[in-house]
């Protein structure tokens, strides 16, 4: 899942980055808050992680704005605030979660994770995909007992489709999603293409996979009850 980080205390942003990255989460930076409204207007993110005390405007200010636009992006502050006037503020307008600093990054991790089973409807992080069960959490995919050899990119991407399951989705976004800031690089639609088609093989080795639809002109959706 792409992050957005919106912190400008720079050592703390590469340790959050460097900690979630471990857990396989792509990683964007943001110092400031026009940094962090840009990068928002440009990108799709999954969860920003909003520290309160930016240099150039109010975090408060920034919560706001990106709520307008961004209703189902999850947003968890991370502050040196950590009074209960300032915790009700941030929950009153529209924070999934609010953490005060200094904070453990495991906690941080496990905060992440509990928003997200409940913002995908997971249950415990595992989910039925056709014949194949995916469990996000320890980041495998299994057929029966057997577990299903997919390259860290490629169980990134059929993980991505899978939680935004019954949506199109565009080859921009999923290449957004896996590459982040440097999706440039890799947001040719043949990088996305050939992905596919290795998922489509390897899962295709084990059972039918007709429930991973080609949508034409715009990208790919996994198609679930």
């Amino acid at each position: 899942m792409k992050v957005l980080i919106v912190e400008d205390e720079a050592l703390l942003a590469e340790e959050i980055a460097v900690s979630l990255g471990g857990r396989q989460f792509q990683c964007d930076w943001a110092s400031s808050a026009a940094e962090a409204l840009n990068k928002t207007d440009l990108g799709h993110y999954e969860f920003i992680l909003l520290d309160i005390g930016l240099p150039d405007k109010d975090g408060f200010y920034l919560l706001k704005e990106i709520r307008k636009d961004h209703p189902e992006t999850a947003i968890i502050i991370l502050t040196a605030r950590g009074r209960v006037e300032d915790r009700i503020k941030g929950l009153d307008m529209g924070a999934d979660d609010y953490l005060s600093k200094p904070f453990s990054l495991l906690e941080l991790q496990s905060r992440i994770m509990a928003i997200t089973r409940r913002k995908y409807n997971l249950n415990d992080t595992l989910t039925a995909v056709g014949a194949f069960e995916l469990d996000i959490r320890n980041r495998l995919i299994r057929y029966e007992d057997q577990e299903v050899d997919l390259s860290k990119k490629e169980f990134d991407l059929f993980s991505y489709l899978v939680l935004h399951k019954n949506r199109p989705l565009s080859r921009l976004q999923l290449s957004e999603h896996l590459w982040g800031d440097f999706s440039d690089e890799g947001n040719d639609s043949n990088y996305i293409d050939v992905h596919i088609k290795n998922i489509r093989k390897k899962l295709g080795a084990y059972a039918p996979v007709d429930w991973l639809e080609t949508i034409r002109g715009i990208g790919y959706k996994i198609k679930m009850e």
